[in-house]
Order: structure tokens, then C-alpha cells, then sequence
């Protein structure tokens, strides 16, 4: 028998291939990268720059013999000095608290809400709703905002209805008082001493002032109506089998909410937790538009004061200082949102479906070798 020989098949060059994808792909997304550079990623390394440094906002931060590196003096000039700046800082964020913890829930459970309601089967005009619950997070803010102030000036439509219960209205946006503060009695006097960021205990449970309070109601209003929609989406994307299988099974339409739809909407409710948050830790155009008085009572954003410090007291490195702080707090919220989120069941289902599968391998007497060469999956 002759040797039959065989010719090697031609090599194809992977490496060399693979290398004009690659440059390909760079040359694709290089315009991408250089637009994020320039207008993102360099005036956010500049910002931190300014930070560090006594720039007054004249001719250019950098080459610049005339601006000196002071360290973290501007992080310790809203942090721990004793200071107006310090105090202003703390109530912002003391005022930011508060307006975080009552808008995110709010305007969460009220675009769910709505989101449930215009999903309907049986709802007729769904269109029309959707539209106009969509409508006011697309009007412009300016104009809502003077709407607000409108109605909620001191002898404005609000007071008028009010005073036709016989009920007298206050001055809506010229009131600090604090919700809190109007149910509780006179603190002690160690309560009244400036405490952390420079104000007191007795401040720091004040809770909203009732000028705040029609921020909060403005910032619900303008923004449930985006978060419906991602909502709206996710509901759509649970079919009608899941919610007929938990109506078999027995399941109440409230139960079968709790139990069922509001787990499977977990990542939409991650995505609109993190834009809220994200949303009112930088609110700024209502602020600026009632310009924080009296008494700073609806300087609800640390973005207000950092405009402030940077435009009117003409001290842009404070001002990128508390913006970096803002940045630390908008990624530590998101990180514990996130945690507390998270999906802690999944590990133990896979305990227990590894666990159920060792037995069930156990009682057809299959040894562990052959479970783990593909006897069982």
C-alpha cells in the first residue's frame, strides 16, 4: 500500500486579521473618544485642578504664575473651618436631605401609579393619558416654575382657596420655617449650637420649610411623568401568561403586584431610583429661579451654592470643591441603592437547586464523578 500524503491547508493570518479589526474599531470610535475627551473627560480633570488652587476666575488656571496651589483649603473652607461658607454648605445639604428623601419616593410610587393605571386593559384613551401625564416633563422648567410662583404667592390662587375654607395660607416662598419645627416645642439651648457643617441639631430636624415644600410638590409634578414611561415600558414587557399563571395559582391583584410585578421591575426601578437621585442632588433651575431667600429657605442644591460661590463671591476653586463632594455623595447613594437592591435570593436558589440536584443524583446512585463529567445538568 502506498503512502498517500496529504498537502497542509494554507495558514490563514488570525493575528494579522485580527489586527485590522482592531484598527478599524479604533478608527471607528475615535471620534467618539476625542468628543468625550475634549468636553468631558479634560474639563472635569480641570475642575478637580481648580479645586486644589486660589484661581479667581481670571485669564486661564493654568501657566498661570499667578495661581498658587493651596491643598485641600478649599474642601476645608465648607468642611471644618468656622465659617459662612461652612454654615451655608451644611444647610444646603441639610436642605438637599430633605428634598431627596421626599421627592425620590414620591415621584417613584406616584410614576409607578400612573404607569400601572395607563396600562390597563380596559382604559380607554390610553393615548391622551399617557400624553398628558408625559406633557409637564417636557414643558420648560422656567415656565413651570413661574406657574408655581404664581399660584403659591402669598395672595395667590392657593391662599385664595384656602381663605374660602377659612383657612389662612402663609407665604409660601418667603416661609423657613420647618415642617417639623411647627410640631415640636422650643428646643433646649445646647440644641441651638452650631453643630455638624455648622448647624445645629435643632436645624437639622427641621425637616423641609414650608417654601421647600412647594419645590418638592414642583419637582413630583415635572418629573413623574418620564419615570412612567420607563415604567411603562417595563410592565409591557411582562407578558400576560405570568399574570394569568398567579391568577391561577390563587394570586390577588395586590399580591400579585407585590409578589410578581414589583420584583420583575426591579431593574426599571433601579434605573429610575438612580436618575431621581441623581436628578436632585443636582437640582438647580427652581432654585435659582426663587434665589434662596429669605434666610437661604429653598437653597435646596449644593449646584446653587457652588453657581453662587463661583459667579457672585467670584471664588470658582470653593466652588469646584463642592462640586467634587457632591460627586462623592450622588456615587455613595447610588452604591447603597444598589445594595440594598441587589438580589441577596439568587445565591441561595442556586444552593438549594445544587443541593436538590446532589440528591436527586444521590437516589439514582450516581456517583459524583460521572454528576460532574454531565450525568445530571
Amino acid at each position: 500500500m502506498g503512502a498517500t500524503s496529504t498537502a497542509p491547508a494554507p495558514r490563514t493570518r488570525r493575528g494579522s486579521a485580527r489586527g485590522g479589526e482592531t484598527a478599524a474599531g479604533w478608527l471607528f470610535t475615535l471620534p467618539a473618544i476625542l468628543i468625550i475627551g475634549v468636553f468631558l473627560v479634560a474639563p472635569i480633570a480641570l475642575a478637580l485642578w481648580v479645586s486644589f488652587t486660589d484661581w479667581n476666575g481670571r485669564n486661564s488656571p493654568l501657566f498661570n504664575d499667578n495661581v498658587e496651589v493651596v491643598g485641600l483649603d478649599n474642601y476645608a473652607a465648607i468642611t471644618t473651618d468656622d465659617s459662612l461658607t461652612r454654615e451655608l454648605f451644611g444647610r444646603s445639604i441639610r436642605n438637599n436631605v430633605y428634598y431627596v428623601l421626599f421627592v425620590v419616593p414620591l415621584q417613584t410610587a406616584l410614576a409607578l401609579f400612573l404607569a400601572v393605571q395607563v396600562n390597563r386593559r380596559l382604559l380607554r384613551g390610553k393615548g391622551f393619558f399617557r400624553t398628558a401625564f408625559y406633557f409637564p416633563s417636557v414643558t420648560s422648567s422656567i415656565a413651570i416654575t413661574g406657574v408655581f410662583l404664581f399660584l403659591f404667592a402669598s395672595t395667590g390662587v392657593v391662599n385664595r382657596v384656602l381663605a374660602l375654607m377659612s383657612v389662612e395660607g402663609p407665604n409660601w416662598f418667603a416661609d423657613p420655617r420647618g415642617i417639623i419645627h411647627l410640631l415640636l416645642p422650643q428646643p433646649p439651648a445646647s440644641w441651638l449650637e452650631p453643630g455638624f457643617l455648622g448647624v445645629s441639631a435643632w436645624e437639622w430636624i427641621a425637616g423641609p420649610s414650608i417654601a421647600q415644600c412647594v419645590l418638592i410638590l414642583l419637582a413630583v409634578f415635572t418629573t413623574s411623568g418620564t419615570f412612567m414611561l420607563l415604567f411603562l415600558a417595563g410592565l409591557q414587557n411582562i407578558g400576560p401568561e405570568i399574570r394569568e399563571a398567579a391568577l391561577m395559582d390563587g394570586a390577588g391583584p395586590i399580591r400579585s403586584f407585590f409578589s410578581i410585578t414589583v420584583p420583575m421591575l426591579k431593574p426599571t426601578l433601579f434605573t429610575v431610583l438612580t436618575l431621581g437621585l441623581i436628578g436632585t442632588w443636582q437640582v438647580f433651575d427652581q432654585v435659582y429661579l426663587t434665589r434662596g431667600t429669605p434666610a437661604a429657605s429653598t437653597l435646596t442644591s449644593p449646584a446653587y451654592l457652588a453657581f453662587q460661590q463661583a459667579f457672585t463671591d467670584n471664588e470658582p476653586g470653593i466652588a469646584a470643591a463642592i462640586a467634587f463632594v457632591l460627586f462623592l455623595i450622588i456615587i455613595a447613594m447610588t452604591l447603597i441603592q444598589r445594595w440594598v437592591l441587589a438580589d441577596r435570593d439568587e445565591p441561595r436558589n442556586r444552593r438549594r437547586e445544587r443541593r436538590r440536584l446532589a440528591e436527586g443524583a444521590a437516589r439514582l446512585q450516581v456517583g459524583p464523578t460521572a454528576g460532574a463529567g454531565g450525568g445530571l445538568t
